[in-house]
């Protein structure tokens, strides 16, 4: 395994971070235990979740996922300080005004219940989901700098943030002398690029900060079982899939896919997993999984290794 620095920091984290929004949703919790077994067999120690799964799912709540995650740590199926848990802070995790946001008074609350969710006594990296623009940057920041003073979280990051936003808020934590983020987590794969590489990628390589994409399979399109001209395959997201992805470029871009995987005699999941981790600002790719099947192909991705002519090939196709 080799392991690689987050971001700046000293932390040594697995390739693949192990994504658990299924847990309690598409993978029950038996299932859950054997996926989160088999990645720690396989030698991943990164794992990260967030408040609010699984609180779209029909007979799931917000949490589930925390919770999920803190009865199998409890069980002593992992040492706790060999692993690296991140969750997250924003969402809705009520009806009340004071159940979501930004707000010092709310993550302080959220940061203390994910603690008592997971059964935990420190969360080694509370990230924030998605910016809150009627809550001021200084009053989060401080609010998580109160959380590493106290020993409760390790290391702090970010979701969803535009490099503008990104750019404030580690102005804000150098002027006031406040803990920073150390991460940024991108909706980023091979046809969603631009969003990150024209400003985000630039200041995270400027600014050593640790990248920890989100969805590098495109919600299942890059592993091509989505085809051109052919019905939708019978999944809840498909749809979305479809709007977002489906473009003659974004096909042209599978086809090229499919000759390197061939070539590596790898799927064509493992090989755009790979072609996210040959980016040199990413730290850990977030991969999901229903099954250990699914988890046992994908991971596959981190002894792929594409030629610099591979790698430019795909670069040059979206």
């Amino acid at each position: 395994m080799n392991y690689r620095k987050l971001g700046r920091t000293g932390l040594k984290i697995s390739p693949l971070c192990l994504g658990t929004m299924q847990f309690g949703w598409t993978a029950d919790e038996p299932t859950s235990y054997d996926i989160l077994n088999h990645f720690v067999e396989w030698g991943g120690n990164f794992v990260d979740t967030a408040d609010i799964y699984t609180s779209w799912a029909a007979e799931s709540h917000a949490g589930h996922s925390e919770e999920i995650i803190g009865r199998w740590l409890a069980s002593g199926a992992v040492p706790r300080h060999e692993l690296v848990l991140a969750t997250k802070v924003r969402g809705a995790m009520g009806p009340r005004p004071t159940d979501q946001g930004l707000s010092r008074h709310h993550i302080l609350h959220a940061a203390e219940a994910s603690l008592r969710r997971l059964q935990t006594d420190y969360i080694d990296l509370y990230q924030i989901h998605f910016p809150d623009a009627e809550t001021p940057l200084e009053e989060t920041l401080a609010a998580l700098d109160n959380l590493v003073q106290r020993g409760l979280v390790r290391y702090i990051g970010c979701s969803n943030f535009p490099a503008w936003l990104l750019t404030k808020a580690l102005w804000v934590s150098d002027v006031r002398r406040l803990v920073r983020f150390e991460t940024v987590q991108p909706h980023y794969n091979l046809v969603h690029r631009a969003e990150f590489e024209r400003e985000l990628q630039p200041l995270c390589q400027d600014q050593q900060i640790g990248v920890i994409p989100y969805s590098p399979l495109a919600a299942g399109f890059l592993t091509g079982k989505y085809q051109a001209g052919t019905p939708l395959p019978s999944s809840a997201r498909a749809g979305r899939v479809q709007e977002r992805y489906f473009s003659e470029q974004s096909f042209a871009t599978l086809n090229v896919l499919a000759q390197v995987a061939q070539a590596h005699e790898a799927t064509m999941g493992q090989t755009a997993v790979a072609w996210v981790l040959a980016n040199p600002t990413v730290s850990a790719a977030i991969v999901g999984a229903n099954s250990i099947a699914q988890l046992s192909e994908t991971v596959g991705a981190a002894d792929l290794e594409l030629t610099t002519a591979e790698k430019n090939l795909l670069d040059s196709t979206s």
